[in-house]
This record gives structure tokens, sequence and C-alpha cells, in this order.
């Protein structure tokens, strides 16, 4: 399927600048452009990938300036990063999705669906499982007894959903998750062995909610995980029993959150962020790739490093950090130079 730039333009309420019928049927980066691809320019880091691309038409903000003269038809419009973000939405719809039933599966007579749903081979639905509109459920995909997916969910092949788990609207569970395994309770026993705490509970995921591959949200020892409405959670993250998210929060790959810890709305987390449990992290708060979180964080901080500070103490921690080498040597020549000088003093 082709579109014409001024047919994007349109649809995006942008300006084209270059010839308004040029065509494009794919995408492409930036950097990787070529004749008939769609490209995107938004991080000020590949400008200079702008005069060398193929491309045959380029996404960018209102306020680039250019520097030289380009090949490629330019769309401009206020944020280049959303508007392509829309497009690829509107290039995956028009690739179609796949509906019916295929075999061999397992969809056990007491299961109810809506209209217009995908069920792949080999995926397994227990008992009492609602399953609403427009939902896509790929190839070995588990489904537990008296779960509940919402409408426009997708779950994606080898994707678990435990038993009791209530799924919003709008949903996406990538390949390889897993939602509402036991929390990791076990109680000390004298002779020194452990004995398993039943978890009970259930996790319950609010519209809108994204889980990366291979991610784990454990089921609450009783209760409900909770994750609420918009947040987005990225590829190997583990969230334990009893956690509440708030709403559109996100975290990157690596995250792990302990249990019975409460976490605020428009929160962000990068990559290997590691959070205690039984505490508290306001709304709005940021959290650095690798920083630790020992205790609870009000509103609207940015905090680093391990032990967890704020931003302007951890830069100056990190200022000390990466003159430690001059400052030990510093240490050593003064320690010589008082050994010289009570040296001196001892002879006297």
């Amino acid at each position: 399927m082709e579109f014409k730039a001024q047919s994007i333009a349109d649809f995006l309420g942008g300006t084209v600048e270059g010839d308004a019928n040029v065509s494009v049927s794919d995408v492409a980066k930036i950097e990787e452009g070529r004749p008939g691809t769609l490209a995107f320019l938004a991080n000020p880091k590949y400008n200079k990938y702008l005069y060398e691309s193929e491309a045959s038409i380029v996404i960018v903000n209102l306020d680039l300036v250019l520097e030289a003269e380009v090949k490629a038809t330019l769309i401009r419009v206020p944020d280049a990063y959303k508007a392509f973000a829309s497009l690829l939405e509107l290039y995956q719809q028009a690739k179609g999705q796949k509906t019916g039933i295929e075999n061999p599966s397992f969809i056990d007579s007491t299961v109810t669906h809506g209209k217009d749903i995908y069920i792949g081979a080999f995926a397994y639905i227990g008992k009492n499982v609602k399953i609403g509109n427009h939902v896509r459920i790929y190839p070995h995909v588990y489904i537990g007894d008296n779960a509940t997916i919402g409408d426009d969910c997708t779950l994606y092949s080898g994707a678990k959903i435990y038993e009791d788990t209530k799924i919003g609207n709008a949903c996406i569970i990538h390949a390889g998750a897993v939602v509402g395994s036991d929390g990791f309770g076990f109680a000390p026993i004298e002779d020194g062995s452990y004995k398993k705490i039943p978890q009970v509970g259930n996790v319950i995921l609010e519209d809108f909610v994204e889980i990366g591959a291979n991610s784990t949200i454990d089921c609450a020892t009783m209760g409900s995980t909770i994750i609420r409405k918009g947040t987005k959670i990225d590829n190997l993250v583990q969230i334990a029993h009893n956690v509440e998210i708030g709403e559109n929060t996100v975290m990157a790959a690596l995250t792990g959150i302990a249990g019975s810890t409460k976490i605020g709305k428009n929160c962000r987390f990068g990559g290997h962020v590691g959070v205690a449990g039984h505490i508290t992290i306001g709304d709005n708060v940021n959290l650095g790739a690798m920083t630790g979180v020992a205790n609870s964080v009000k509103s609207d901080k940015t905090m680093l490093l391990q032990p967890a500070m704020e931003f302007a103490q951890a830069a100056k921690v990190a200022a000390v950090y990466r003159n430690l080498p001059q400052l030990r040597q510093q240490v050593i020549d003064l320690s010589r130079q008082v050994a010289e000088i009570k040296t001196k003093l001892e002879d006297k």
C-alpha cells in the first residue's frame, strides 16, 4: 500500500516541503532510509543523517532549521516523534489483523467471548474465562480459570495469565510475560528450612497497560497486585506481590519492585532500578538507571545512584567519584610528605 506525501501531511495536520506527490510504501530509520520509505527526525543527534538519507519522505519538527539541501520531501509537524508513532499505528492497522480460532487449541465450554477475536493454535483457555471484543490471543498462550480479558487486548505467543487475573481494555502482553504467578513468600522454620505461604490473591491490570516480553507480575498474597491505567512496563521487569503502580508510570528493563511497595502516577524508572519492599514512591518521581531505593521517596523527586539520593547531591557524589584516582594519589603524596616531616622531626 502506498501513501503520498500530501495524504500523510493531511492525516498529521502537517505541511509539505518538496514534492507533495512522492509516494512511500515502507518505513525506515533516518540513517537507513532508502527510496520509497518514510522516516522521521526528532532527536538532534541524528540531524546529520537528514542530509545523507535516501528516504523519500522525512517527518521533521516545525522548528527544524536546515543547514544544507535535502533530497527528501519534508513534512513539518509540531512533534515529529508523536506524528511518526501515529503513522506506525496506521501502518500496522493497514497490514490487517488475524481473526478466527485455529486448531488445535483448547477452549473450555464455559468460556465466553466477544466478536472479532483471534485465538492461535495451541492456546489454552480455562474455565469461566471472559474475553472481550477484538482480542488477539496468539499461539501457545495460557489463560487460567476465571480470568477476564477486556476489549482490544493483544496477548502474544507464550504469555501466561494465571487464574483470577483481571485485564482491562486495550492492554498488550508481550511474549513470555507471566501475569499472576506466586509471590515470593516463605516462612522460616526452626530447622533452617522454609515453609511456602500460599498466595491466594490476584493481579489487576487496568486499561491501556503494556507488559514487556519475559516480565513477571506476581499475584498478591491476599487482595490484589494492581497496575493502574496507562502504565508501560518494559521487558524483563519483576513486580512482586501486593505492589501497586499508579497511572501512566513507565519502567525500563531489569527493574525490580519488591513486595507491598506503592508507586505513584507519572513516575519514570530507568533500567536496572531496584526498589525495596513496603515503601512508598510518590507521584512524578524519576529514578535514573541503576538507582537503588531503600526508603520512601516523596513526590516530584529525581533520584540517582545507590543508595538513592536527590539529583543535586548525586551530582556532587558523582563528581567526587570521577576524581577518586587523583584524590587517591594526593592522599598517597600527602602521606609520604607527612612521613618525611615526621622523620626529620624525630632526627632533631
